[in-house]
């Protein structure tokens, strides 16, 4: 990729030689024309959202109306309130009119309401163009990271699309995450609640912005880029963590080292199975499912490798009754065999 953000020091003059220590290790090579384009001061998510193609327009949907909502209120604002505060203008550089107060002629029961009425606009009008009006500029022309705008213009809505979360300024107190325990474990918990499977795998990437996580709508153009040029598999971006550090340059986080590793994976993989089947409409499956593993794993004695191969042929049955090849659509949707390490 070509585009260069340069915001960054060149880590390759300071990159130790020897790996960074657990769980940290060197980003993939793949990525790595996707790495250099991003900024150090920065910790980066990237995942891959297999939310439904329309349920992801739907979400967007909402921003965009509420943009153009605020584009016709500002519209509207200027062409109602203009000429009354022309007219103030002009009683102030000495061109009497209808605004025109002469004070000494006045009550202060008549004075008083109109003050109010003004101070009131002048905060009102404050507030829509100070506050709220960078809304919509910052939604489609946002050059800084990005804009939404640029980001569903270049990649559109697809059922399988990289998210790229860019962390906010709690990173810039974060400390030296590789040497200092405190730091790395306060680094980890972050991350790890970042990306937690049942986050990831309810909530599409444009719901995941907070208070700590922005969407980097740049990165994602460029990851989007890469895998539509065939430099990456979509896969290579499935949750993977970039953190800068001085001494060994740009590093990626091992989120698997840990005893939870396993469950969350199988977690992952359940409810992209689940999610799979919501949108061929055969969600009923996916319980039945469900109950079959859970009576033939809950009945007495050891589930042995025979037990497993009735209960896979059962449900194997099961999926073609209803017009589904289990083991193509599990691999489809979860990316692995069918029944590897689930029973």
């Amino acid at each position: 990729m070509a585009r260069q953000r340069g915001l960054g020091k060149p880590a390759a003059a300071k990159k130790k030689d020897g790996g960074p220590p657990a769980p940290f290790k060197r980003p993939p090579e793949v990525l790595q024309p996707f790495v250099d384009t991003l900024d150090e001061k920065h910790v980066y998510i990237a995942h891959v959202d297999n939310q439904p193609a329309d349920f992801k327009r739907k979400i967007f949907a909402v921003p965009v109306l509420m943009n153009i909502g605020l584009v016709a209120l500002f519209v509207y604002r200027v062409w109602y309130i203009a000429p009354y505060y022309l007219q103030i203008l002009a009683s102030v550089l000495g061109y009497p009119n209808e605004t025109t107060m002469v004070v000494d002629e006045m009550e202060w029961s008549e004075i008083a309401p109109e003050v109010a009425k003004r101070a009131f606009s002048f905060m009102f009008d404050f507030v829509l163009c100070v506050f709220v009006g960078p809304w919509p500029y910052d939604f489609a022309f946002s050059q800084d990271h990005g804009n939404p705008v640029q980001w569903r213009w270049s990649v559109g809505f697809r059922d399988r699309e990289v998210v790229v979360r860019r962390s906010r300024k709690w990173t810039e107190t974060m400390g030296d995450v590789v040497n200092d325990d405190s730091a790395r474990s306060m680094f980890l918990s972050r991350v790890g609640t970042a990306t937690a499977p049942m986050l990831l795998n309810e909530k599409t990437g444009y719901l995941l912005m907070n208070a700590d996580w922005d969407l980097d709508w740049a990165a994602m153009v460029d990851a989007t880029t890469m895998v539509d040029k065939k430099m990456a598999a979509i896969e290579a971006f499935k949750t993977v963590i970039l953190v800068f550090h001085e001494e060994y340059g740009w590093l990626c986080v091992d989120m698997k080292i840990g005893e939870n590793a396993e469950e969350d994976e199988r977690r992952r993989q359940v409810f992209a199975f689940r999610d799979a089947l919501v949108t061929v409409g055969k969600e009923d499956l996916f319980y039945r499912w469900i109950e079959i593993i859970q009576f033939e794993t809950s009945q007495p004695g050891s589930f042995t490798p025979e037990k497993q191969a009735q209960t896979a042929k059962q449900i194997r049955d099961m999926f073609d009754k209803q017009g589904i090849n289990f083991d193509e659509f599990w691999k489809e949707s979860v990316g692995q065999d069918a029944f590897n390490g689930q029973m």
